[in-house]
């Protein structure tokens, strides 16, 4: 297992450690997953993502090289924007879903931490004359900072004004004295940063914020906040054999670019229509918790299956995610959820189930 450079910081705290894509993560701290998640949802909860991928991609065909493998546009980004994107393969299926940062001589792509190695090699084989990968991920690290008093906690510790950084922007600034970027970017429905720097300052940031007043979280609570917001997760949501016209995400994808990989497989999908469909699921409060793997079904017919699922500590109710026959992917929709020897009802329902008030 590979190790963040907050992994000792984590074993201080007394955080159950499991494996997570290669890497030795905390699950959760003493505090537990309920705590870490109301924290966020009500305060502040800062996450240790030092496991995610980190390239910087340059030179005079960075862009041309950018248009190529992402399914957004990147030629929108001005200096200082973000934008979520997909990887896809020849055959439309998604490779991996990514944020691209647009700085001043270059771009930012960060990558999920169970597809970095598949990531670099799919995009060195796609490589194009004077672009050039750099893996910056040894000398990098990253932190999510999420919740209502981010920016209060975190504006005592950075020169930038943060108040003037927008949603899906980025901006170079000094945290503690060290070079940094924060970016108004997150992945639990709230609002929050996330901060690139050296990763020989982790430890001193990471107690300095949370000696501020933000609770450490762990992937426990990461989890159940990304699935009340809606938001997919890799091996979940998103696999090699998922084009992204069955999810909600086509927002990522930008057919009118012009050509990138995987474009002609999703234009002949568009014309031909999807036969299943990524939808929300929620169930009574005492039905069960639907789980990956779980059978959907109508009537006794298989339509369907879980992808990802919950007892939303916010709503309080059973959540999930999975996708279904085409048919029964209208919201109010209602389907049953294969529980062990048991068929709970479940209504199908617009994405997200939660949205923080002012979005």
């Amino acid at each position: 297992m590979k190790r963040t450079p907050l992994y000792d910081e984590h074993v201080r705290l007394g955080a159950k450690m499991v494996p997570f894509g290669g890497w030795d993560m905390p699950v959760f701290y003493p505090t537990g997953v309920i705590a870490e998640h109301n924290a966020v949802r009500s305060s502040s909860g800062l996450f240790d993502i030092g496991h995610m991928g980190a390239v910087k991609i340059s030179g005079p065909a960075a862009l041309p090289f950018l248009q190529k493998v992402f399914t957004n546009d990147p030629g929108a980004l001005k200096v200082g924007d973000a934008q979520y994107s997909l990887l896809l393969n020849e055959n439309g299926g998604v490779i991996d879903d990514v944020f691209v940062y647009r700085l001043n001589d270059s771009y930012l792509v960060v990558l999920n931490a169970s597809n970095t190695e598949k990531d670099l090699a799919w995009l060195n084989k796609n490589l194009i004359p004077d672009a050039e990968i750099k893996d910056i991920k040894d000398i990098k690290t990253l932190l999510a900072l999420q919740g209502p008093r981010s920016q209060e906690i975190l504006q005592q510790i950075c020169d930038l004004d943060l108040k003037g950084l927008g949603h899906h922007k980025i901006a170079a600034a000094r945290i503690l004295g060290v070079d940094a970027f924060v970016s108004r970017t997150g992945y639990t429905g709230e609002d929050g940063f996330e901060l690139f720097f050296d990763a020989s300052s982790a430890g001193t940031i990471w107690n300095k914020i949370l000696s501020l007043g933000a609770l450490p979280a762990g992937l426990g609570a990461r989890d159940t906040l990304r699935l009340e917001a809606g938001m997919p997760l890799y091996d979940h949501e998103y696999n090699e054999l998922i084009m992204p016209l069955e999810t909600p995400f086509m927002f990522a994808v930008k057919l009118e670019k012009g050509a990138f990989v995987g474009r002609d497989s999703l234009v002949k999908l568009k014309i031909k229509g999807v036969s299943k469909k990524l939808v929300g699921i929620k169930m009574d409060k005492t039905a069960g918790i639907p789980r990956q793997g779980y059978k959907l079904s109508v009537g006794g017919r298989t339509i369907g299956n879980v992808t990802s699922g919950t007892m939303s500590p916010t709503l309080n109710i059973p959540i999930g995610m999975g996708y279904v026959s085409v048919e029964y992917a209208a919201p109010g929709k209602m389907v049953e959820v294969e529980i062990r020897d048991r068929k709970v009802p479940a209504e199908v329902v617009r994405l997200p189930f939660y949205k923080r008030v002012g979005v």
